[in-house]
């Protein structure tokens, strides 16, 4: 464990900043990010209106982050069936990544943290092309990948 304190989220109590990544950290993290996105204005609806179970919500995506991550396999799902239907923007994306980057940063030293981010940028830049991409070729607006670097919002 590292000796770098660091405000507990939510808590106001210390903890200790985390130097790799292995199961704990992954449920810590996905556990505080998802406190973060339930209460943020603008991501925080879309959960409400479909995640019915928190509790078995989070133990999946404590899945899926132990499956990418760590590689242990456990995640069996396609994120993007799972979030085809949602009501999803380009800016969503975008508050997603700052709050998951906040959050990682919070509770890992840089080196993890920054795996997790790079992995959840990688991540989002796959879903928002599957997802949003179709919806522009129907639209005027230019299409943004944030493969190309470009932030996800249209702004």
């Amino acid at each position: 464990m590292a000796v770098t304190p660091v405000a507990a989220h939510q808590t106001g109590a210390t903890a200790r900043k985390r130097e790799c990544l292995d199961e704990s950290g992954i449920t810590a993290l996905v556990a505080a990010f998802y406190s973060r996105a339930r209460a943020d204005d603008m991501i925080g609806p879309v959960f409400a209106a479909v995640v019915p179970d928190w509790d078995a919500h989070l133990a999946r995506l404590v899945d899926f982050w132990s499956s990418v991550m760590l590689t242990t396999g456990r995640y069996k799902g396609n994120p993007f069936a799972a979030h085809r239907s949602l009501p999803i923007r380009g800016e969503m994306f975008d508050r997603w990544l700052a709050l998951w980057r906040t959050t990682a940063d919070e509770l890992f030293e840089t080196g993890p943290a920054q795996q997790l981010t790079e992995k959840a940028e990688r991540i989002a830049a796959s879903l928002s092309d599957g997802l949003l991409f179709p919806a522009c070729l129907n639209s005027s607006r230019p299409v943004q990948s944030r493969r190309e670097g470009r932030p996800f919002s249209s702004e």
